[in-house]
């Protein structure tokens, strides 16, 4: 079973669509699990959902789309300008019925400095937020973290309670005696909206980056299917609906109406400019780490995108005058990108054209000489850098950064200032420091010194980039 068919159009005069965000005292609570479920069971009852990620995530949001039919966008408080969260959330009211963010980590976890946390996305658009509290062997501390929740910020309302992994009728009586208890202590109106069942078959696979791909899952609809009958079987979700309420980072940015996916001309702030007029960009289950509205900015600014699968091994389009390889999981498939001959031949005659070719993280592995496994076995690259890479050694790098562009790349210029996030475990133990892309500081503002490199219209770097700092 699919998502049932979409309502009506809204009409230009109608109000924004409300939105809440599913957050969670911590990861690993079941927040993913539980928004796919709300997503798809909103979505068989015919509601256009407007599914959204807080924060830096390129994997998630492929499932929310699988769920919802509906593309998803990332919402980062951090990395973002106000600019870029005020059009993406602008978007996505003016074309749906019903926003659903899913959060990150925990409601209050941010970065090194502390901003950036889902409460922090929750206080600036005035969506209540949905909070899931995994109360596996818990019955009156459930009720302790939620006061303590409810009572951390002010500027952040808990519209509802959904209890997850909940062990039996006994178990969730306990759970409701003590958190009503709690809630008419403390004066307020949080009730609980769902008691979720364990159930076994609704785990999502991970590997080293989060979650196995959406586009992966042979199984992915019968999950998506299962995940909403669950949810419909224990949760109020006319009462979810219920406590949603319009974003006040919504404006005139996007206007009501505007196809999904779309910005009105001239309307989006700028980000990064398009890297050329005519953009290949790699798009497989090795490349499948970009981000959407990257790619809708530069088709807003006039450039076309022309996506090919160096799996399938085809080549960038022989009139593209720039190339984009996204991050992924080329260190899966090193056999097979080795030995793709014409993907290989594609990419190394585009920089014999001077086309601009740019890599983030997977994609700056593939620009080098040598990928090494985690087996240790080492797989021709196309060798448009002078860089090799290896995971025989796991180191994991992680966090936001603040990069300045150290070289021009096409028509990104140097000292340019973006805003990027880095998440890998593979080692460049030979990366040329002589000619860096990017200087970099942490979330601290500590120095990291260069990052990635540069040769004439080639370039990369580990980094995915959000957005431009200005």
């Amino acid at each position: 079973m699919t998502p049932g068919n979409p309502a009506p159009r809204l009409s230009t005069d109608t109000a924004p669509a409300p939105g809440l965000i599913l957050s969670a005292p911590a990861s690993g609570s079941g927040k993913t699990t539980v928004a796919l479920a709300l997503m798809r069971a909103l979505a068989r009852h015919g509601l256009r959902i407007g599914p959204a990620k807080v924060g830096p995530d390129y994997i998630d949001p492929g499932f929310h789309t699988a769920a919802c039919g509906r593309p998803s966008i990332t919402l980062d408080p951090w990395a973002m300008r106000a600019e870029t969260r005020g059009a993406l959330t602008g978007q996505l009211a003016a074309d749906s019925d019903l926003i659903v963010a899913e959060g990150a980590m925990g409601l209050f976890d941010g970065a090194a400095d502390g901003r950036g946390s889902c409460a922090d996305l929750a206080a600036e658009t005035g969506w209540p937020v949905l909070l899931i509290l995994d109360v596996k062997g818990q019955s009156g501390s459930a009720a302790a973290v939620l006061r303590g929740f409810a009572t951390h910020r002010p500027d952040i309302t808990i519209g509802g309670v959904l209890l997850n992994r909940v062990g039996g009728i006994r178990h969730a009586d306990m759970l409701a005696s003590a958190i009503m208890d709690t809630v008419m202590d403390m004066g307020l109106d949080i009730p609980i909206l769902g008691c979720l069942p364990r159930q076994a078959d609704l785990a999502l696979d991970s590997r080293h980056l989060g979650l196995v791909q959406a586009r992966e899952r042979g199984d992915l609809d019968g999950f998506l299917e299962r995940a909403a009958d669950w949810i419909e079987g224990h949760a109020d979700l006319d009462a979810i609906r219920g406590i949603a309420r319009p974003g006040r980072l919504i404006d005139t940015i996007v206007e009501p109406g505007s196809p999904s996916g779309s910005f009105p001309p001239g309307s989006f702030p700028p980000g990064p400019p398009p890297l050329g007029q005519r953009i290949a960009v790699a798009v497989d289950t090795a490349f499948d780490f970009s981000y959407p509205h990257i790619l809708d900015a530069w088709r807003d600014a006039g450039a076309e995108i022309m996506p090919f699968s160096p799996l399938a091994d085809q080549a960038p389009d022989d009139t593209a005058d720039a190339v984009y390889l996204p991050g992924g999981y080329p260190e899966l498939h090193g056999p097979v990108l080795a030995a793709n001959a014409t993907f290989l031949t594609g990419l190394r005659d585009r920089a014999a054209a001077e086309a601009v070719i740019f890599g983030e993280c997977g994609g700056y592995m593939v620009l080098g000489e040598g990928l090494t496994d985690a087996d240790g076995t080492r797989h021709v690259m196309a060798g448009l850098l002078p860089l090799e890479t290896s995971f025989a050694e796991r180191r994991l790098h992680l966090g936001y950064r603040r990069a300045v562009l150290r070289a021009d790349l096409g028509p990104w210029a140097k000292g340019m200032r973006l805003v990027a996030h880095e998440f890998h475990y593979s080692t460049a133990p030979k990366e040329d420091t002589d000619a860096p892309l990017f200087s970099a500081r942490d979330a601290m503002g500590i120095d990291l010194g260069s990052l990635g490199m540069v040769r004439g219209r080639v370039g990369g770097s580990y980094l995915h980039i959000i957005d431009r700092e200005v």
